[in-house]
């Protein structure tokens, strides 16, 4: 899988370069390529972005009107790249996040020409200095564009106000107040775009992690004469209160709250599993209800950390209707892959089943690390 920092490399420069050459002749794209690109390939990606937008400041006029007619007119002559590339986008980021960097005191200018910019890529990260700086503006401003033609537009607004936006930092004022936020989604809670919807979500799913009470009231609301799409919106932006076992969203869900089942023969295999390997996961289900059932029936690892605690991360696994005293096999295969954001440690580590957010069932197996 391609780095995602690769998508701003050299290629990447030089498109960004030929889109402001073809804007502005006088544009010295030879030694703006020559300034973004030294050093580049020892970046990570953010500070990629940041290194481009320098050299975009050096280059360009230094007063601001006149550097922004010039990113402007970059949209016109922008050459999209290979749409086999998934990271082609990326050569416009510096180009739009430019726009906060050398605008933030230029408030009317800067909004509008984010607004045009965003379709090259997004500018969700480049719109929230100007929230900070501007709270009441940003907000008007945003509520307008909610019924704006363009559906990367509308999805700037949810997107960009987000509390816990990946690579964006914490917008810390909505964490702590999330309505004005909430004001914006009510807006758009029935957009016709997926791409919008999809934003909802997870928006409201960042402030179900600060205030699940508040997600929970407002998904009920929502849910009243709910379209499919609404209700697709309500459950992807509760996942991750339902891999917490928050108490309420399972009966939001239509899944009844506590659920009477018992897990029995819960094992994993092999007991012993190296990093990178797998263990299958297998037990049964068994209603103890007098009535049908809708389930949600989850798994979590428990990992091992430095101090010997295990700490738990949930997945999903089935959602299912089990009939009065009827059983079901359950089997899931579980890859134990390396990633960056963990470090692994050899020793005991658990599964557990949980249904409808309850803790039914736990198993340990033991992990290696390979010999380095």
């Amino acid at each position: 899988m391609t780095p995602m920092k690769d998508g701003l490399g050299k290629a990447a420069v030089q498109r960004l370069a030929g889109a402001l050459k073809k804007t502005a002749p006088s544009f010295d794209d030879r030694a703006f390529v020559r300034d973004a690109g030294r050093g580049l390939e020892k970046l990570e990606l953010k500070p990629r972005v940041q290194h481009v937008i320098l050299a975009l400041e050096k280059h360009l006029p230094a007063d601001f009107p006149r550097a922004l007619r010039i990113v402007l007119g970059a949209k016109r002559h922008w050459e999209a790249g290979d749409p086999k590339d998934p990271l082609r986008g990326f050569a416009a980021w510096p180009l739009i996040d430019y726009v906060a960097h050398a605008g933030l005191d230029d408030f009317d200018r800067s909004m509008a020409a984010l607004r045009e910019l965003t379709p090259l890529f997004t500018a969700e990260f480049a719109i929230r200095p100007f929230i900070l700086r501007y709270p009441k503006k940003s907000l008007a401003l945003l509520a307008t564009w909610t019924a704006d033609k363009d559906p990367k537009v509308r999805r700037l607004v949810s997107e960009g106000t987000r509390p816990l936006l990946p690579w964006g930092g914490h917008l810390q004022m909505f964490r702590d107040n999330p309505k004005p936020t909430l004001a914006l989604l009510e807006l758009l809670k029935d957009d016709p775009s997926e791409y919008v919807r999809r934003s909802v979500a997870n928006h409201l799913n960042d402030i179900g992690k600060d205030h699940p009470e508040l997600l929970l009231a407002t998904c009920k609301r929502w849910k009243r004469g709910a379209s499919a799409e609404r209700l697709w919106i309500i459950e992807r932006a509760t996942r991750s209160l339902v891999k917490a076992g928050h108490p309420g969203v399972f009966e939001l869900l239509g899944h009844g709250g506590a659920a009477h089942v018992r897990v029995q023969n819960l094992a994993v295999t092999p007991r012993r599993v190296c990093l990178g390997g797998s263990i299958e996961i297998c037990f049964t289900l068994t209603s103890r209800s007098k009535r049908r059932e809708s389930l949600v029936v989850d798994y979590a690892i428990y990992h091992q950390k430095a101090d010997g605690s295990m700490r738990p991360k949930v997945f999903k696994l089935r959602t299912l209707t089990l009939d009065k005293g009827s059983s079901v096999e359950i089997r899931k295969r579980h890859t134990l892959r390396a990633i960056s954001t963990r470090r692994y440690y050899r020793g005991a580590h658990a599964v557990e089943i949980l249904v409808n957010g309850q803790p039914l069932a736990k198993t340990k197996f033991t992990l290696t690390l390979p010999k380095t």
